[in-house]
């Protein structure tokens, strides 16, 4: 019972995010926590998800090094370009391009792995993509964003690259450690970490929000649709770079999530802390879109394989007959 309920959680992320967020909206008070709360809630994420990788996870990686490197190296190229060339076309303010583009080049965003299970994609594959961007991006998070968002305003790369060290990378390390070393302990209670991590992103959407409350009432149509942009553009392009390798239709399906669907909380804390709250406005509404489209493809792969499975079993019984 447990598990189909923490299964029903998180399949639905989507609705949760949108729920919280209206409260967010109407009642922002209780939502507005300073950045030390914000740190330890995504840091708590990141163990959360460290606790239910293991060893094996790593392994897949060192087993398929050349489609984890055609991944990882389409994660961190087609979405901050896509990202950066959006941004002029629709001739955004120095603050949102910087965002937008900030958003661009976080890692694969975590809920991936989830939707890319649903989605019935390859969910190896998805972890393993997620890892590996995750440790890539202390370094090439900040450091694409000041390559392409320099010349619109300043943006500080040390202290963006020990941001994410320290809320990112460690924590997700020791979540991976502390399942290591008490594996027994860890796999009792596994099946509650995607949930928490969940919960934490939920929360720090509604921090957005509420932080971000009169801005968003000014939010135009031109940052929607380039935010709606950058997310389709990134899902399309995943999809054919897999088909352009001549990957499998489920890898191809997880590079289409993984590369649609970045890490735009990491991104909305980053600016938060280090840009400014109104350049948080186009990566926390990345988060909203990205989970919307995400679920509304993996439920239509969902559905076509189901039938691809229905149609074989009707096809196998007529020729067994």
């Amino acid at each position: 019972m447990l598990n189909k309920l923490l299964a029903f959680y998180t399949k639905f992320f989507a609705v949760w995010v949108m729920l919280l967020a209206i409260v967010a909206y109407y009642w922002p008070e209780p939502f507005k926590v300073n950045m030390i709360v914000l740190n330890v809630f995504f840091g708590l994420t990141m163990f959360g998800i460290g606790a239910v990788l293991s060893v094996d996870d790593f392994r897949r990686i060192g087993q398929r090094p050349v489609i984890i490197l055609i991944g990882s190296a389409a994660q961190f190229t087609i979405m901050p370009l896509g990202a950066y060339f959006l941004a002029r076309l629709f001739n955004l303010p120095p603050v949102l391009a910087a965002g937008l583009i900030l958003a661009g080049c976080a890692p694969g965003a975590m809920a991936s792995n989830v939707m890319c299970y649903v989605g019935r994609a390859d969910t190896a594959y998805s972890v393993s993509l997620t890892t590996v961007s995750t440790l890539l991006c202390p370094v090439l998070t900040p450091g694409l964003t000041v390559l392409l968002a320099q010349r619109d305003m300043d943006i500080p790369f040390w202290p963006m690259f020990l941001d994410v060290m320290c809320t990112v990378v460690l924590p997700l390390l020791a979540g991976f450690a502390t399942r290591h070393f008490f594996r027994k302990q860890v796999d009792r209670v596994s099946r509650i970490f995607p949930a928490i991590s969940v919960t934490f992103i939920i929360f720090i959407c509604a921090v957005v929000i509420a932080l971000n409350r009169e801005r968003l009432q000014l939010l135009t149509p031109a940052v929607i649709a380039v935010v709606v942009c950058l997310n389709v553009y990134g899902m399309f392009s995943g999809y054919g770079v897999g088909t352009l390798f001549g990957m499998e239709t489920a890898r191809r399906r997880t590079l289409s999530i993984e590369i649609g669907m970045q890490n735009a909380g990491l991104g909305t804390k980053l600016a938060l802390a280090h840009l400014g709250s109104e350049s948080a406005i186009p990566t926390a509404l990345f988060v909203f879109v990205c989970i919307i489209t995400a679920s509304v493809m993996v439920e239509f792969w969902r559905r076509q394989s189901e039938q691809k499975s229905r149609d074989q079993s009707v096809t196998q019984t007529a020729q067994d007959s």
